[in-house]
């Protein structure tokens, strides 16, 4: 199959896709909402008041959906390498959470700051590679992890995607050892064929 052919194959599944026609109706920015959304249906991860981060944020759908939930009274950061649109209670850092400078300067908008929670849609670059695409995707989990033990409060709670594949087994034990309760979750608005999952870990332990 040709690479044109390949690129139309998905532009009609996303045209087609029903998350996606219904977060045009819904005004959010992309279908990943719907995603946060049914993860907090099922563990009750916002409520209002709380700060939130959100790691890869753009273009926005998470803390579109974090802002309602936290109200006036929340905080949320949000940190992604692309630009995206700001909006109330969403303070916004453009970078690579990868490199020293941006992880100082979050830090430092933080100013110590207890975190009720912390959110990650963070992903590679997928390439279909699997001995490539999962080890860049573990390390941008294993990151998410490690900022959030630093930076959440007792009690806190965690949600990362991730993708099954090597190193999964291992990281669930790492989430499982630092929080009350681990969970493994596929939303709905996840796309079947693919082998995104969602790892949500509930109270931080002191």
């Amino acid at each position: 199959m040709s690479k044109r052919k390949a690129n139309n194959g998905w532009m009609a599944r996303h045209v087609n896709d029903n998350y996606v026609r219904q977060s045009i109706a819904d005004g959010y920015r992309s279908r990943a909402a719907y995603k946060i959304i049914e993860l907090n249906k099922k563990d009750k991860l916002f409520k209002p008041g709380m700060t939130v981060v959100d790691l890869g944020a753009a273009p926005g759908g998470w803390s579109q959906v974090a802002s309602d939930c936290v109200g006036e009274n929340g905080r949320i950061i949000a940190l992604d390498l692309l630009q995206m649109d700001s909006f109330a209670q969403v303070e916004f850092i453009q970078g690579d959470f990868r490199e020293d400078e941006i992880f100082d300067k979050l830090m430092k908008t933080l100013n110590g700051s207890s975190v009720d929670l912390v959110i990650s849609d963070m992903a590679p670059n997928i390439t279909g590679q699997r001995v490539t695409d999962q080890p860049k995707s573990m390390y941008l989990v294993e990151l998410a992890l490690d900022f959030a033990l630093q930076v959440l409060k007792s009690g806190g709670d965690f949600v990362t995607k991730a993708f099954e594949g090597a190193g999964m087994a291992e990281y669930r034990k790492l989430v499982q050892s630092n929080f009350v309760k681990m969970y493994n979750r596929k939303p709905g608005s996840s796309r079947a064929e693919s082998r995104e999952l969602f790892i949500v870990g509930k109270g931080r332990k002191a």
